[in-house]
């Protein structure tokens, strides 16, 4: 859970009180989704993130599960 708050803020910075600014976020909507990045505001945002949820769930896991190969040492750490 640390890793996926960990993602969602280095994904966010600069733009951490309106996520549909970020510039990351926005490339990543429109390589995933085929939505133009220019076209992504406020409520096509929030819209995909409802929409995909389980899927962004099933991607911030998996960065969860990529780190802990990483650094495994965490892992141990945390215990």
């Amino acid at each position: 859970m640390l890793t996926a708050i960990s993602f969602v803020w280095n994904a966010t910075r600069g733009n951490r009180c309106t996520p549909w600014r970020s510039e990351y976020l926005k490339w990543r909507m429109e390589t995933y989704s085929g939505m133009k990045a220019d076209d992504i505001g406020p409520r096509q945002f929030w819209g995909f993130l409802w929409k995909e949820k389980w899927q962004l769930m099933s991607f911030l896991k998996w960065t969860d599960e990529m780190q802990q190969h990483v650094h495994p040492a965490e892992k141990r750490q945390q215990r």
